[in-house]
């Protein structure tokens, strides 16, 4: 059987994978899909029927970001069975090039012991900052929709001064909120000082929590335990951005009627294209460098 061989094969993804293949396609690159189907995809994508065919045919292959959820499974919004890190694994070989996002630790071990070249695109600086941008705009969409005040002239507390963070806070400072960002470190808390924004403590957290019409966390550890939920206000809105489980002990805001919400994923599910363009200019500028 003779096949034909395309620049790029795509393997799971969400929109911003679908946006990705097509931007491809519009610049004349030639791409091969597996477990990626959509009525948005371009017909000139071709619909791979198996995943070794995709595999087999190109040297360049885009994952999803994140490449997996559980550890097993490849994401995708058209799931197919084979769709693992195992057989991803088994089918690569040292004539690949793998790009993806948080790449399992086996699947890199996998990589360095057969020399398969492989980048993580969430470890890629200019990538993490671009996707602060969607981070915060999907982050403020989720507040104004579990809302039913104005952002403008509201008291927003930030938890953590990370890259999302700092964004976030340009974002709604930019909406006429009154921002406040808590954290531990003095050079975060000198920072937001320095960026004209209100700082305190996590320390002294507890004696100002109930001022807040809206938190917002970005630290990646519980945050805002029983004691300090007890004290915000009743209609509150909590959005955490944080990677899972988040920050907040969201069992006992529920309990309380907290309203409280882990939000994943937000450049996927708010800004794909632009993601997507991102990540095509990062892709194509290292494969030219090479």
């Amino acid at each position: 059987m003779n096949l034909s061989y395309f620049d790029f094969a795509f393997i799971g993804g969400d929109m911003r994978q679908i946006y990705m293949a097509n931007d491809l396609l519009n610049q004349n690159y030639s791409v091969i899909a597996y477990g990626l189907d959509d009525p948005l995809l371009d017909s000139r994508c071709k619909r791979s029927p198996s995943f070794a065919e995709a595999m087999n045919t190109s040297q360049i292959i885009i994952t999803p970001i994140p490449v997996s959820k559980d550890g097993m499974h490849i994401v995708s919004i058209h799931p197919q069975s084979d769709l693992t890190i195992g057989n991803l694994c088994n089918l690569l070989t040292a004539k690949h090039k793998l790009f993806g996002g948080v790449l399992p630790g086996d699947l890199k071990n996998h990589c360095d012991i057969l020399n398969i070249c492989y980048q993580d695109l969430m470890k890629q600086e200019e990538i993490t900052l671009y996707n602060t941008i969607a981070t915060a705009e999907g982050t403020i969409a989720e507040a104004i929709l579990n809302s039913t005040i104005n952002l403008h002239d509201s008291s927003c507390l930030i938890l953590g001064f990370g890259r999302c963070a700092r964004t976030l806070a340009e974002k709604l400072k930019g909406l006429c909120s009154s921002v406040t960002v808590a954290a531990r470190s003095p050079m975060a808390l000198s920072a937001a000082y320095a960026a004209s924004y209100n700082t305190v403590n996590l320390s002294q957290l507890e004696e100002k929590i109930e001022e807040y019409d809206y938190i917002f966390n970005t630290i990646p550890a519980l945050v805002l335990s029983k004691e300090l939920l007890e004290k915000t206000r009743q209609n509150v809105v909590i959005i955490d951005i944080a990677s899972a489980p988040g920050g907040i002990d969201f069992n006992y805001a529920k309990e309380i009627h907290r309203n409280a919400k882990l939000c994943l994923g937000l450049p996927g599910k708010y800004a794909p294209e632009s993601s997507a363009l991102a990540l095509n200019n990062h892709i194509l500028s290292n494969i030219r460098k090479k």
